[in-house]
């Protein structure tokens, strides 16, 4: 994963044209020391740095790592979603995935059974024009194996995602419901077709109630091949069109095999119908009962299926299509504080024709159609589908709001700050399709199996076939006494039917489904509780993290640091603050926020500055009146300039701020940090402490994690001191102080090569390279914004609370659980019934299936799957009110 580059503006009041790009290394050392330092730049120096700044700025520069450094590959990949249909089991999946990979311009493919899609990597080089045409040439291929495929349209708006879903979900219900009226039909022919058994069922009971015209028909052969063949061309007519056609285009699937069994099974039947010399027993109602029973376990899995994606269908009905927009007359002024004014209409228009800064109106009870501020009113909203905590939040003016979140008091007018599209439950849905057409590692696996898993079941029907007629009645003359064999004990017709019985028994539904169906039921579990993850890679990687290392700012404080304590060398501390606001006040990190908080409430006039640079991880420097102003680490600060203040000095400073600050008497809850300032010609002239303090949950997060076998490791850039306090404060022994954000990347990276499986939780854009190396990066989202730590993450946590990374951790292996749980069955249930179909059982126990408990079986085995998969959401589920 690239780490995302970080944008800083160049000029006093920033535009989005003044921005220069750099990734995120130690820049300021390439800048200097010169002739001293940038501070000991005599004036026309200084004009030369100036004007270098200013050359900058008139530019868009890109600046390269260092050798070694952390690299950045901006390669373009163009990539392509189709909706692909067709698709019954793991064969498929693997036979669509092999058609497009086959494509010289498809880099990768990922093709997911479940949601019926294909996600595809094109390689670098195919031009943006030619997508619409390689998606129509790669669906026409597609088409030709007997897969419908078409193109699904990216960038549509909210109401246009709604509806394509809510019809999918449509299409999905009526084709359940049809799938129940076939189930029907063929049961009714079952009864029919089983009615002589029944009769003899009631005679070995001693109740003689089966006589008449009507029981003595149903014991007619020729009735029963008349239900057999209604059977097989009515409910069971797609299913045999559908196998025969992937058969013929070369791919066959499950339906393949039913088909070849059923039809084997009713010929076999009609062979002994007019053929009566040959003294066969007709079986009709085995392949009648076959496709009830595959039928009815079809229809099951689909619900099961549809219900695993209920998830996304409750995350979309999150979703306010319409939007209520206030319009105020200009020509009459209004208060902003007020609801509406007597001029003011309201009028309902779709979400997506909402502009930044539209003023909107949302009743209670109502969905918040986009992201907002609070403009006037004053309620609670239900923020649970953000944070997953079910308790309300106070919202009134100046308070940021959510899209997807539900008002519940009062009214509340709102401004736009974005539009639907971009709202944050826009990209949570688009994040949890993109999620849920990742595959996990493991499917790799699967696919490399299931792709010939239907061939060799029919070369294993073949065998089976051939080695009863020809060899193994002759080695076990005593299994043609099983009534399989026929009243007669005919080798051919126990070898058909055990090969009938190896081709309906096996069941690469279950293989396809293993994954698909766990990974689907836990990134939607997930994002309904505040997790967002990026995919089944994600969860699998998760589930196998020993390390965990944490940032201290804004991970484990709060990240809304205070101002505790001023401490100069020459100047008063309202001139040491006012300088530090001026350079800090294009930055975003919290140690800047504080700052300029404390700036703004001393009402503080801040000087004008040019030339702003800022160094993540070290500090950032500007021009002040002429002279260049240092704000940052003290060793970062003391070589910027060529006039070095003396050590004696600097002890001075810090004992005369160490004990101003004990004078503000922090809490054992707080960490405090030391900013130094510096200006060009003094060196070092005075020190800003700042106290943070740490998040409610911090020891209890760390204590789990530890107790979970986990080990965690704090990394900052902070000062040792403040680091050993977070440490002991939360339990964490092992720490690395003062790292810089190449230095965070080496160790993870030492960690990685140690053989460890890392995650790293951070919050801000010095973190982002070490969440990209990571082989799992948790960033938390704070106040609903993205930013570069989310850019570069693979989990994100919307709660904005630590807890979630244990919550994460759990849900990951659960899911990665529930996979290797479906795997398991669905290959330990092949191994052992393909051979029991086969007739292993036969010479020793007198035992054999039936095409029909064949049938049955492989039913239950895919409806097993499925329903493992969705004892997710109960475990899940459980495991946190035990947690309460």
């Amino acid at each position: 994963m690239a780490s995302p580059l970080l944008r800083l503006a160049l000029s006093p009041s920033p535009k989005p044209n003044n921005v220069i790009l750099l990734r995120p290394v130690r820049l300021l050392h390439h800048l200097g020391p010169l002739r001293g330092g940038l501070g000991g730049l005599g004036s026309g120096a200084g004009r030369s740095v100036s004007k270098s700044l200013r050359l900058v700025r008139a530019k868009a520069v890109e600046f390269g790592a260092t050798e070694g450094g952390i690299q950045h590959q901006d390669a373009r990949n163009t990539t392509i979603l189709l909706e692909v249909g067709g698709m019954m089991c793991g064969a498929c999946v693997s036979r669509v995935k092999s058609i497009l990979s086959a494509d010289d311009r498809v880099e990768s493919t990922v093709v997911n059974m479940v949601t019926e899609t294909a996600a595809l990597k094109l390689r670098t080089g195919v031009e943006e024009e030619g997508e619409e045409r390689v998606a129509e040439e790669l669906a026409r291929k597609l088409a030709d194996f007997g897969f419908t495929a078409k193109r699904r349209r990216s960038g549509r708006g909210v109401g246009e995602n709604v509806r394509k879903w809510r019809e999918m979900a449509e299409k999905k219900e009526i084709l359940l419901a049809r799938s129940r009226n076939r189930v029907f039909f063929a049961w009714t022919l079952v009864a029919l077709c089983c009615g002589s058994h029944a009769s003899h069922l009631l005679h070995s009971l001693g109740i003689h109630v089966a006589h008449g015209s009507f029981w003595d028909l149903l014991h007619n052969s020729y009735l029963k091949c008349g239900i057999a063949a209604a059977s097989l061309l009515g409910p069971g007519r797609d299913l045999l069109l559908d196998g025969l056609k992937a058969f013929r285009k070369g791919s066959p699937n499950m339906n393949s095999l039913v088909g070849f069994g059923s039809i084997a099974a009713f010929l076999i039947s009609s062979v002994s119908l007019v053929k009566p010399g040959l003294e066969w027993e007709s079986f009709f109602d085995e392949p009648v009962m076959l496709l009830g029973f595959v039928l009815l376990g079809r229809s099951l899995e689909e619900r099961a299926r549809l219900q695993a994606s209920s998830d996304m269908n409750e995350l979309l009905s999150l979703v306010a299509t319409k939007s209520r927009l206030v319009i105020t007359s200009s020509e009459e002024p209004t208060s902003r504080d007020s609801l509406l004014s007597a001029s003011s209409v309201s009028i309902e228009i779709p979400t997506d024709d909402v502009r930044i800064g539209d003023s909107l109106l949302v009743f209670p009870g109502e969905t918040i159609p986009v992201d907002g501020n609070v403009l006037a009113g004053r309620s609670v909203v239900d923020e649970s589908m953000l944070t997953g905590e079910s308790l309300p939040v106070l919202k009134e003016k100046g308070s940021p709001i959510s899209a997807g979140t539900i008002n519940w008091d009062g009214p509340l007018r709102i401004e736009a700050s974005t539009t639907g599209a971009m709202s944050t439950i826009s990209k949570i849905i688009r994040m949890v399709e993109d999620a849920q057409a990742k595959e996990a590692p493991v499917q790799r696996l699967v696919d490399s199996i299931a792709g010939p898993f239907v061939y060799t079941v029919m070369a294993l029907s073949a065998a089976t076939f051939a080695f009863w007629y020809y060899i193994g009645t002759d080695i076990f003359p005593d299994v043609l006494l099983n009534d399989i064999a026929g009243p007669e004990g005919h080798s051919l017709l126990l070898s058909l039917k055990l090969a009938v019985d190896v081709l309906v028994v096996s069941c690469p539904c279950a293989l396809g489904l293993a994954t698909p169906t766990a990974i689907l039921v836990g990134t939607s579990l997930g994002a309904k509780q505040g997790l967002l993850i990026r995919g089944g890679d994600v969860l699998e990687c998760l589930a196998g993290v020993d390390i965990v290392a944490l940032d201290k700012t804004g991970t484990l404080t709060e990240g809304k640091p205070t101002i505790t304590a001023i401490a100069s060398l020459v100047y008063n501390e309202t001139e040491i603050l006012r300088l530090a606001a001026a350079v800090e006040k294009t930055a975003c990190h919290p140690i800047a926020t504080a700052i300029l908080n404390k700036a703004e409430t001393l009402r503080l006039q801040l000087p004008s500055t040019r030339g702003q640079l800022t160094e993540p991880g070290f500090g950032s420097v500007a021009e002040i009146d002429g002279s260049l102003v240092a704000v940052g680490k003290m060793d970062w600060v003391h070589e910027r300039f060529q006039r070095k203040i003396a050590k004696k000095e600097l002890i001075d400073l810090e004992n005369h701020l160490g004990y101003v600050s004990s004078n503000g008497a922090p809490s054992l809850n707080q960490s405090s940090s030391v900013v130094y300032v510096g200006r060009e010609e003094e060196g070092i002239i005075g020190a800003i402490a700042i106290s943070d303090t740490l998040r409610l949950d911090a020891r209890s997060t760390v204590k789990r994690l530890q107790e979970k076998g986990i080990k965690t490791v704090l990394l900052s850039g902070d000062r040792e001191e403040a680091v050993a306090d977070v440490g002991r404060m939360v339990g964490i022994e092992l720490l690395r102080a003062s790292v810089t954000p190449q230095q965070k990347y080496d160790f993870i990276s030492s960690l990685q090569a140690e053989g460890n499986h890392v995650a790293m939780v951070g919050d801000g854009i010095n973190d982002a390279p070490s969440l990209a190396l990571a082989d799992v990066g948790i960033a938390l989202q704070i106040d609903a914004k993205e930013n570069a730590a989310s850019d570069a993450a693979s989990v994100i946590l919307l709660g904005n609370r630590l807890s979630q990374i244990v919550d994460a951790l759990d849900l990951a292996r659960a899911t990665i659980s529930k996979v290797h749980q479906n795997l398991a069955w669905a290959v330990a249930y092949n191994f052992v019934a393909i051979p029991i179909a086969a007739g292993v059982l036969l010479p020793q126990f007198d035992f054999a299936m039936t095409p029909s408990l064949s049938g049955g079986l492989m039913a239950l085995s895919s409806i097993f799957v499925v329903s493992n998969s969705l004892l997710l959401r109960l475990q899940f589920s459980v495991s946190k009110r035990e947690l309460r």
